[in-house]
């Protein structure tokens, strides 16, 4: 039993290309030095002395920036290649983080903040761009996945340092989030450079569209990941204020529930992966794990048991959702794309989930605020359900909607 156990987890890392890991590290590198949005607001209101208003603008223009950065980037990596566009975004996003530490008016700071979202914001749809370049269709899904475990990693890496680090000076939180860009960037230019790109197998699903945006289908996809990404990040932004002022959690409780989805990721989504992607069509699984994380909401309006017990079942539940959704939306759009259009698709990609991180925590906020989160989360089950429904006729009509936008 544990001889097939350990030839599972073997399997799961094995077979990528060099080039995959190699990106999977820039990765880590760069999101355990994500130290200074996290703590923005605080950084604002306790270091500058603004109001809460003032501090939340300062984050929309994070926002607006990295959907713009995300679009720029996209066209970049189409024109230039997904290589220099890394290297730069990573090199000047680096020395951004320098400036706009050492700022002190406000005005400066909100302009700052909205160049350093675009500018590393640009980098997303490069790095899945080289996820495509280092990857053929049969390793595709896993390639993600190991790069998403990376991400993963990095964010708690970087959100657990960067309580440490504020709890000294939030300055220096300026400073490691640089320096880790530019580390970044020295391993991008000395040994990710020269890596081969491997040679496509053949696809079962041609690439029919020149560019994203005509691809109706794909267009479709991107509304829907959006409704998903809204729900999901409720995760992070409703779900934890749910848990300390109606569950009466503690912070180090609520610490551990959002910790749990990161190790559950960490420990089971390659095995997952390895052992499903080549089972069925990569919307079915998209389908399930939406429907799988619209439940988990839902579990705290059936099920008033104990509240952390309740938080850690509805932790793995959502856990498992995002397993089964996420890297397979990856496949999805890397598959329809090609080496000449693959920034445009990754950049819309991108611009789903950073318009999610904008619209989700305003409009769970709203409705917490105004109708009570019982009502919310019955809101958020309702969304997957639409969002699942909308996936299930893509499905169902993706051949007929393709054909449709080549006529």
């Amino acid at each position: 039993m544990l001889a097939s156990v350990l030839h599972l987890y073997k399997n799961a890392f094995t077979g990528l290309n060099p080039s995959v890991w190699l990106l999977s590290l820039v990765q880590l590198i760069n999101r355990s030095g994500t130290m200074v949005v996290p703590f923005m607001t605080m950084y604002m209101t306790q270091s500058q002395g603004v109001s809460i208003t003032q501090a939340g603008f300062v984050l929309t223009c994070f926002g607006v920036g990295s959907i713009l950065g995300a679009l720029a980037g996209g066209k970049l990596t189409d024109k230039f290649g997904y290589y220099p566009v890394m290297l730069g975004t990573l090199t000047f996003g680096g020395f951004s983080f320098f400036v706009l530490g050492l700022l002190h008016d406000y005005t400066w700071i909100c302009v700052m903040t909205f160049v350093l979202a675009m500018i590393n914001e640009a980098f997303r749809p490069a790095g899945m761009t080289a996820i495509g370049a280092f990857s053929n269709a049969e390793t595709r899904t896993r390639s993600s996945s190991l790069v998403r475990l990376s991400v993963n990693l990095g964010w708690a890496i970087g959100a657990s340092i960067g309580g440490l680090i504020a709890s000294f000076n939030y300055q220096y939180l300026f400073w490691v989030d640089g320096w880790t860009n530019l580390f970044a960037a020295f391993i991008v230019l000395f040994f990710l450079k020269n890596r081969p790109i491997v040679k496509e197998l053949p696809k079962t699903q041609t690439t029919l569209f020149v560019s994203a945006y005509k691809d109706k289908a794909y267009m479709i996809f991107i509304f829907l990941s959006l409704l998903f990404a809204i729900c999901f990040f409720q995760v992070f932004t409703t779900l934890p204020l749910y848990l300390k002022r109606e569950l009466l959690l503690s912070e180090r409780q609520i610490g551990l529930t959002m910790a749990l989805n990161g190790l559950l990721i960490a420990l089971f989504e390659m095995v997952i992966i390895t052992k499903i992607s080549k089972k069925t069509n990569e919307l079915n699984y998209i389908i399930l794990g939406t429907l799988i994380v619209g439940f988990s909401y839902i579990l705290f309006n059936l099920f008033p048991i104990n509240p952390f017990l309740i938080a850690v079942i509805a932790s793995i539940i959502i856990t498992i959702g995002e397993i089964l959704s996420m890297p397979f939306m990856m496949s999805f759009w890397l598959n329809r794309s090609n080496e000449s259009n693959r920034g445009q698709y990754a950049a819309l990609y991108t611009v789903s989930y950073s318009a999610a991180h904008i619209l989700g925590p305003s409009f769970g906020g709203l409705i917490a605020d105004h109708y009570g989160f019982h009502i919310l989360w019955w809101v958020i089950f309702i969304m997957s359900i639409f969002t699942a429904l909308g996936y299930y006729y893509l499905k169902q009509n993706e051949s007929r909607i393709d054909l449709k936008s080549l006529v």
